[in-house]
Protein backbone atom coordinates (compact mmCIF):
# COMPACT_ATOMS: atom_id res chain seq x y z
CA UNK A 1 0.00 0.00 0.00
CA UNK A 2 1.39 3.35 -1.03
CA UNK A 3 1.78 5.97 1.72
CA UNK A 4 1.35 9.62 0.87
CA UNK A 5 3.36 12.10 2.98
CA UNK A 6 1.62 15.35 3.97
CA UNK A 7 2.63 18.45 2.12
CA UNK A 8 5.01 20.59 4.23
CA UNK A 9 4.95 24.38 4.34
CA UNK A 10 7.44 26.00 2.04
CA UNK A 11 10.78 26.74 3.70
CA UNK A 12 12.34 28.39 0.69
CA UNK A 13 14.48 31.46 1.04
CA UNK A 14 11.78 33.51 -0.67
CA UNK A 15 9.16 32.63 1.97
CA UNK A 16 11.54 33.46 4.81
CA UNK A 17 12.58 36.68 3.15
CA UNK A 18 8.97 37.70 2.56
CA UNK A 19 8.17 37.04 6.23
CA UNK A 20 11.10 39.14 7.39
CA UNK A 21 10.26 41.95 4.98
CA UNK A 22 6.65 41.91 6.20
CA UNK A 23 7.78 42.05 9.83
CA UNK A 24 10.17 44.92 9.14
CA UNK A 25 7.53 46.83 7.24
CA UNK A 26 4.89 46.58 9.96
CA UNK A 27 7.06 46.99 13.07
CA UNK A 28 6.71 50.39 14.71
CA UNK A 29 9.54 49.77 17.19
CA UNK A 30 12.31 47.32 18.05
CA UNK A 31 10.05 45.17 20.25
CA UNK A 32 7.29 44.80 17.64
CA UNK A 33 9.81 44.09 14.90
CA UNK A 34 11.56 41.43 16.97
CA UNK A 35 8.31 39.64 17.88
CA UNK A 36 7.10 39.61 14.27
CA UNK A 37 10.43 38.23 13.08
CA UNK A 38 10.22 35.54 15.79
CA UNK A 39 6.68 34.58 14.72
CA UNK A 40 7.75 34.46 11.07
CA UNK A 41 10.68 32.21 12.04
CA UNK A 42 8.39 29.82 13.94
CA UNK A 43 5.83 29.68 11.09
CA UNK A 44 8.45 28.88 8.48
CA UNK A 45 10.43 26.24 10.36
CA UNK A 46 10.47 22.67 9.09
CA UNK A 47 8.02 20.56 11.22
CA UNK A 48 10.27 17.50 10.74
CA UNK A 49 13.25 19.42 12.12
CA UNK A 50 11.79 21.97 14.58
CA UNK A 51 14.01 24.63 16.06
CA UNK A 52 15.24 23.98 19.58
CA UNK A 53 12.91 25.94 21.95
CA UNK A 54 15.95 27.07 23.92
CA UNK A 55 16.96 29.16 20.89
CA UNK A 56 13.68 31.06 21.10
CA UNK A 57 14.21 31.60 24.82
CA UNK A 58 17.70 32.93 24.06
CA UNK A 59 16.28 35.32 21.47
CA UNK A 60 13.66 36.59 23.91
CA UNK A 61 16.41 37.16 26.48
CA UNK A 62 18.35 39.16 23.91
CA UNK A 63 15.21 41.21 23.25
CA UNK A 64 14.87 42.01 26.94
CA UNK A 65 18.51 43.07 27.14
CA UNK A 66 18.15 45.17 23.98
CA UNK A 67 15.10 46.97 25.36
CA UNK A 68 16.89 47.65 28.67
CA UNK A 69 19.87 49.14 26.81
CA UNK A 70 17.53 51.22 24.64
CA UNK A 71 15.84 52.62 27.75
CA UNK A 72 19.22 53.51 29.26
CA UNK A 73 20.20 55.26 26.02
CA UNK A 74 16.94 57.22 25.94
CA UNK A 75 17.34 58.21 29.58
CA UNK A 76 20.93 59.30 28.93
CA UNK A 77 19.86 61.44 25.97
CA UNK A 78 17.07 63.01 28.00
CA UNK A 79 19.42 63.76 30.90
CA UNK A 80 22.03 65.26 28.56
CA UNK A 81 19.39 67.51 26.98
CA UNK A 82 18.18 68.62 30.40
CA UNK A 83 21.74 69.33 31.58
CA UNK A 84 22.40 71.36 28.43
CA UNK A 85 19.27 73.45 29.02
CA UNK A 86 20.19 74.04 32.66
CA UNK A 87 23.72 75.03 31.63
CA UNK A 88 22.38 77.56 29.13
CA UNK A 89 20.08 79.08 31.77
CA UNK A 90 22.91 79.28 34.30
CA UNK A 91 25.34 80.85 31.82
CA UNK A 92 22.69 83.23 30.52
CA UNK A 93 22.20 84.53 34.06
CA UNK A 94 25.93 85.37 34.18
CA UNK A 95 25.90 87.65 31.12
CA UNK A 96 27.39 90.98 32.18
CA UNK A 97 29.50 89.35 34.89
CA UNK A 98 33.28 89.08 35.06
CA UNK A 99 34.56 85.55 34.36
CA UNK A 100 38.01 84.01 34.23
CA UNK A 101 38.70 81.52 31.45
CA UNK A 102 41.68 79.38 30.54
CA UNK A 103 42.78 80.10 26.99
CA UNK A 104 45.78 80.39 24.69
CA UNK A 105 44.19 83.11 22.55
CA UNK A 106 43.46 86.81 22.92
CA UNK A 107 40.91 88.99 21.15
CA UNK A 108 42.37 92.48 21.51
CA UNK A 109 40.62 95.80 21.08
CA UNK A 110 41.68 99.02 22.74
CA UNK A 111 41.00 97.99 26.35
CA UNK A 112 43.53 96.42 28.78
CA UNK A 113 43.21 92.67 29.34
CA UNK A 114 43.96 91.06 32.74
CA UNK A 115 46.07 87.90 32.35
CA UNK A 116 47.04 85.48 35.11
CA UNK A 117 48.96 82.23 35.55
CA UNK A 118 50.34 80.02 38.32
CA UNK A 119 54.00 79.04 38.65
CA UNK A 120 55.15 75.88 40.38
CA UNK A 121 58.52 77.45 41.23
CA UNK A 122 60.33 80.79 41.18
CA UNK A 123 61.27 81.98 37.69
CA UNK A 124 63.85 84.70 37.07
CA UNK A 125 62.71 85.41 33.52
CA UNK A 126 59.21 85.20 32.07
CA UNK A 127 58.20 86.22 28.57
CA UNK A 128 54.68 86.49 27.24
CA UNK A 129 54.76 85.70 23.51
CA UNK A 130 51.90 87.05 21.41
CA UNK A 131 51.49 85.82 17.84
CA UNK A 132 49.34 87.79 15.40
CA UNK A 133 47.29 86.13 12.65
CA UNK A 134 50.04 86.95 10.13
CA UNK A 135 52.66 85.17 12.25
CA UNK A 136 54.25 88.33 13.67
CA UNK A 137 55.48 87.82 17.24
CA UNK A 138 55.49 90.37 20.06
CA UNK A 139 57.48 89.43 23.16
CA UNK A 140 56.52 91.06 26.45
CA UNK A 141 59.03 90.71 29.29
CA UNK A 142 57.32 90.11 32.63
CA UNK A 143 60.50 90.02 34.73
CA UNK A 144 61.03 87.79 37.78
CA UNK A 145 58.00 85.99 39.14
CA UNK A 146 57.71 84.06 42.39
CA UNK A 147 56.11 80.70 43.10
CA UNK A 148 52.31 80.89 43.03
CA UNK A 149 49.78 83.10 41.28
CA UNK A 150 51.01 85.88 39.00
CA UNK A 151 49.02 88.67 37.37
CA UNK A 152 49.68 91.01 34.46
CA UNK A 153 47.49 93.54 32.69
CA UNK A 154 48.20 93.69 28.97
CA UNK A 155 47.62 97.16 27.47
CA UNK A 156 47.31 96.92 23.66
CA UNK A 157 47.76 100.68 23.16
CA UNK A 158 50.94 100.85 25.24
CA UNK A 159 52.40 97.90 23.32
CA UNK A 160 51.28 99.21 19.94
CA UNK A 161 49.21 96.10 19.21
CA UNK A 162 46.54 96.39 16.54
CA UNK A 163 43.05 95.05 17.29
CA UNK A 164 42.58 91.41 16.31
CA UNK A 165 43.20 87.81 17.31
CA UNK A 166 46.47 86.69 18.88
CA UNK A 167 47.84 83.41 20.11
CA UNK A 168 49.67 83.60 23.44
CA UNK A 169 52.13 81.50 25.37
CA UNK A 170 54.42 82.00 28.35
CA UNK A 171 58.13 81.17 28.20
CA UNK A 172 59.75 80.77 31.62
CA UNK A 173 63.33 80.37 32.80
CA UNK A 174 62.31 77.15 34.57
CA UNK A 175 60.83 75.71 31.35
CA UNK A 176 57.40 75.54 32.92
CA UNK A 177 54.42 75.86 30.61
CA UNK A 178 51.70 77.22 32.89
CA UNK A 179 48.14 77.61 31.65
CA UNK A 180 47.19 81.21 30.92
CA UNK A 181 43.92 82.76 32.05
CA UNK A 182 42.07 85.85 30.90
CA UNK A 183 39.51 87.76 32.95
CA UNK A 184 36.81 89.68 31.09
CA UNK A 185 33.12 90.45 30.85
CA UNK A 186 30.83 87.70 29.61
CA UNK A 187 28.95 89.56 26.88
CA UNK A 188 26.77 86.77 25.46
CA UNK A 189 26.12 83.02 25.28
CA UNK A 190 25.26 81.39 21.97
CA UNK A 191 24.29 77.93 20.71
CA UNK A 192 26.15 76.38 17.78
CA UNK A 193 24.45 74.36 15.07
CA UNK A 194 25.33 71.20 17.00
CA UNK A 195 23.66 72.48 20.18
CA UNK A 196 26.88 73.30 22.05
CA UNK A 197 27.17 76.51 24.08
CA UNK A 198 29.77 79.15 23.16
CA UNK A 199 30.59 82.14 25.36
CA UNK A 200 31.83 85.50 24.18
CA UNK A 201 34.27 86.91 26.74
CA UNK A 202 35.95 90.30 26.42
CA UNK A 203 39.66 89.85 25.77
CA UNK A 204 39.34 86.11 25.04
CA UNK A 205 36.76 85.98 22.25
CA UNK A 206 34.70 82.81 21.88
CA UNK A 207 35.39 80.06 24.42
CA UNK A 208 33.66 76.88 25.56
CA UNK A 209 31.95 76.72 28.98
CA UNK A 210 34.54 74.13 30.08
CA UNK A 211 37.19 76.87 29.88
CA UNK A 212 35.66 78.77 32.82
CA UNK A 213 37.87 78.76 35.91
CA UNK A 214 36.07 81.44 37.91
CA UNK A 215 32.94 83.58 38.19
CA UNK A 216 33.87 86.96 39.65
CA UNK A 217 30.52 88.75 39.85
CA UNK A 218 29.44 91.98 38.21
CA UNK A 219 31.59 95.10 38.22
CA UNK A 220 30.60 97.60 40.91
CA UNK A 221 29.46 100.19 38.36
CA UNK A 222 27.26 97.67 36.56
CA UNK A 223 25.68 96.57 39.84
CA UNK A 224 24.78 100.16 40.75
CA UNK A 225 23.34 100.81 37.28
CA UNK A 226 21.18 97.70 37.53
CA UNK A 227 19.47 98.91 40.76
Amino acid sequence: METTLPTLPSTSTKTGTDGIASALGGGSNVSDMFVKLLVAQIKNQNPLEPTDPSEFVGQLTQLSQMEALQKLTDQGSSSASMMSSMQMLALGAQVGSQVTVQTDKLQLGDQPVPISFTLGSNSTKNTLVLTASDGTETRVELGTRSLGDAHYTLDPKALGLAPGSYGMALVTASDEKPALQVTGTLSSVQLTGGGAAVMNVAGAGQVAPAAITGFNGRPAGAAVAAN
